[in-house]
């Protein structure tokens, strides 16, 4: 039986952090990084252009290997770095986190929420290039980066309690957000479409990830490298086939989300209403969520790209929130609005659940669990591999492998146990990631703005050989 004191305790202690992770994920942070992705975009390149306009095209001919040397430094490839890094974002959020932003904001949450995935392009880009600027690739040929380095080689050996703070926090939010959280709601959903019980599915969790992981990067690369297409593309033809069912309601949702982004929106059904306060802060709230933009996470997967030029992967970069938030965020609102289910009441994974079924009857409730489990495992797998890095700097080599072994002992025990106090000091640390990894990056601006110049000057007058 549970001591009416320790379970008091318990309840306070979580209370207090969700206050905590309330303050975090507020305004402050909000402006923090949307104005980081607006003052980037703008600034970065000198005057010459949005680098998200000027380095689209050039990223996907970089991802396609057109500027793939042999012998340049790193581990994985261009492609590989980038379906890692999109394995992290591409999850939950996408699902349950955009349907909580309409049940919440109405449907012009949906514009903000692109906006942001845009202008967060630019943050990507920019953390990114400070990653693979400053990594260290040790005499095994492994590459140790991500913002504890950047700012440690940097900015300077004083500023190292930073930079571990920054590992330390990497490190805690790979074992709640990046790891208890997916196995808890993937255990959730299939025990209750199918009655699997939670154990057995946080126990094949753990070992699946535990076979992937202690490969290491190369490893999870490969595995990316093949999981995040098969999923994307599952994912985007069941959402097309909702959004085809109803065609003839798309222009006129396309009217409501740009008209309900500046006037909130009145109350419809199961819907009460919402001001455009609500609306705005529920589209940039989500879409920082699902891109993960500002938060430095992504710099760690692509420090480990095999190239010898930083703006090459910073260019990379830029493709993930117009993948994760712009596209895959959008599908799913789409799919949740053109079903009309956004007004019944439902939230979460639950409303995008019920909205693939008014479509197809029964359709729901295979497809969601299937895509939240596909999600949430490359999400573990990509996790794994950021905690790794925050463990390896902290305590070096001898650090990784009981790192992993403890990963995949939370997997088992967020799938099993309420998430409580663990899931919300995650959330708690990783949004405090960003103010370390947004200090780095401004004060390693002038660096980055003459990368980033130098680079596309180059690129302009064809210095960069090419494979046709």
């Amino acid at each position: 039986m549970q001591d009416p004191k320790a379970q008091s305790v318990f309840d306070m202690i979580n209370h207090w952090l969700e206050v905590g992770v309330g303050y975090v994920w507020n305004i402050p942070l909000i402006v923090l990084l949307v104005g980081s992705g607006v003052l980037l975009s703008l600034l970065v390149l000198g005057g010459h252009g949005l680098v998200q306009w000027k380095g689209f095209r050039h990223a996907i001919d970089v991802v396609r290997g057109k500027f793939d040397h042999a012998g340049d430094p790193g581990e994985i490839s261009h492609f590989q770095a980038l379906c890692t890094a999109l394995s992290a974002t591409v999850g939950l959020g996408n699902i349950g986190g955009v349907a909580v932003a309409i049940a919440v904001g109405g449907p012009g949450a949906t514009f903000w929420m692109v906006l942001v995935g845009i202008f967060g392009m630019a943050l990507k880009y920019a953390e990114c290039t400070l990653a693979v600027k400053y990594r260290r690739v040790d005499e095994h040929g492994v590459v140790h980066g991500g913002p504890m380095h950047y700012i440690e080689r940097g900015l300077g050996p004083a500023w190292k309690p930073l930079a571990v703070f920054y590992a330390f926090g990497i490190m805690v939010s790979s074992w709640g957000a990046g790891n208890m959280f997916q196995t808890n709601q993937v255990a959730s959903i299939l025990e209750s479409n199918f009655d699997i019980h939670p154990g057995i599915t946080g126990g094949v969790l753990a070992f699946l990830t535990g076979l992937v992981i202690i490969g290491g990067i190369k490893r999870i690369a490969t595995v990316t490298s093949k999981l995040v297409p098969f999923m994307g593309i599952l994912y985007a033809v069941g959402a097309l086939a909702v959004i085809i069912t109803n065609i003839g309601q798309v222009p006129a949702l396309l009217q409501m989300i740009f008209v309900g982004a500046f006037k909130g929106s009145a109350a419809v059904g199961g819907f009460a209403g919402v001001v455009f306060r609500e609306v705005l802060v529920q589209g940039v709230r989500r879409a920082c969520f699902s891109n993960e933009a500002g938060m430095g996470s992504a710099a760690i997967a692509h420090s480990a790209a095999a190239t010898n030029e930083p703006v090459r992967e910073g260019i990379v970069a830029l493709l993930e929130p117009f993948i994760d938030t712009v596209v895959i965020c959008t599908m799913t609102a789409m799919v949740i609005l053109v079903s009309g289910a956004w007004t019944s009441g439902l939230t979460g994974v639950e409303l995008t659940a019920a909205a693939f079924d008014s479509a197809f009857k029964g359709f729901g409730r295979f497809f969601v669990p299937v895509a939240v489990t596909l999600f949430a495992y490359s999400t573990l797998l990509s996790w794994a591999y950021y905690g790794e890095r925050g463990a390896d700097y902290l305590f070096g080599e001898k650090g990784v492998l009981p790192f992993k072994l403890v990963f995949c002992g939370f997997a088992v025990l967020g799938a099993v146990q309420p998430l409580g106090p663990v899931i919300n000091f995650s959330d708690l640390v990783f949004g405090l990631l960003a103010i370390p990894n947004m200090i780095a990056v401004w004060a390693l601006f002038p660096v980055l703005r003459r990368e980033s110049i130098s680079y596309f000057d180059r690129l302009a007058k064809g210095e960069f050989p090419r494979k046709d």
